[in-house]
């Protein structure tokens, strides 16, 4: 099959399009690629500028939140400037300056059971950026449903985690096989727990690579286990876990 792009789209992905796990055709499907990320904060505004950079065709971002000074330190897309702004607004511009190729899609909302649905149609990856467990599970429930690729972020104090969920395949285990029961959110309470700035930025990082790998169809994923991150002693780890029976993904 022949691909075809133009001379300045080759120059500008050329470092990567020169890998031969990506190339011309890889390039195409990076560009063709639609892929909703929720939350614009500090795990999603790293996940936001690479994807871009790497040249996906459509992000959708969700988020209602206006940018807080306390927000800067761990979240690039943002300055002083745009304290006060809402995200959306400032990440689309931002994205615009960066690469133009991109079609950005504002969801100045909260992802809730009565608006999910419409919005998830419209996506094949799905990349939780929030703060809080209602989120994730809901994310994860409706990424079953709807046999969608689920990449979970989550980071405090020195620590990061990232799962990677493809629920085209039926012997995927999900979020809550892992969890079981729904944790407490002052596990990711950056007021209280605090974060590393840096911390942000390396697992957001992580959970693109994710996203990008699977558009690409490359290396390992993540199923059935949970990538650990403890940034303080250098400390990585991937721990196992089961499809649970009575679990929502094995209904």
């Amino acid at each position: 099959m022949k691909y075809n792009l133009k001379k300045n789209v080759i120059e500008r992905y050329s470092r990567q399009i020169i890998l031969k796990n990506v190339g011309v055709a890889g390039q195409k499907k990076i560009i063709n690629s639609k892929v909703l990320v929720v939350g614009a904060g500090g795990l999603g505004c790293p996940v936001i500028d690479t994807l871009s950079r790497a040249g996906v065709g459509t992000i959708g971002i969700a988020d209602q939140d206006k940018v807080s000074l306390s927000n800067i330190h761990r979240q690039n897309l943002y300055n002083f400037q745009d304290v006060g702004k809402f995200k959306v607004d400032v990440v689309k511009k931002k994205i615009k300056s960066i690469n133009k190729y991109t079609k950005l899609i504002k969801l100045k909302k909260k992802i809730t059971e009565k608006n999910i649905l419409k919005i998830f149609k419209n996506y094949e990856i799905i990349v939780d950026g929030s703060d809080n467990f209602k989120t994730k599970f809901l994310l994860n429930k409706y990424s079953i449903k709807y046999n969608k690729t689920l990449i979970v972020g989550a980071i405090s104090k020195f620590d990061g985690h990232v799962f990677t969920f493809n629920f085209k395949n039926k012997k995927t285990p999900c979020l809550k096989c892992f969890y079981q029961s729904m944790p407490s959110d002052d596990l990711l309470n950056c007021e209280s727990e605090g974060v590393l700035g840096s911390i942000a930025g390396i697992v957001g990082n992580i959970q693109a690579n994710e996203v990008l790998k699977h558009i690409l169809n490359i290396g390992k994923d993540l199923k059935g286990s949970i990538l650990i991150l403890n940034l303080l002693s250098l400390n990585l780890r991937k721990a196992n876990y089961s499809k649970k029976k009575k679990c929502i993904c094995s209904k």
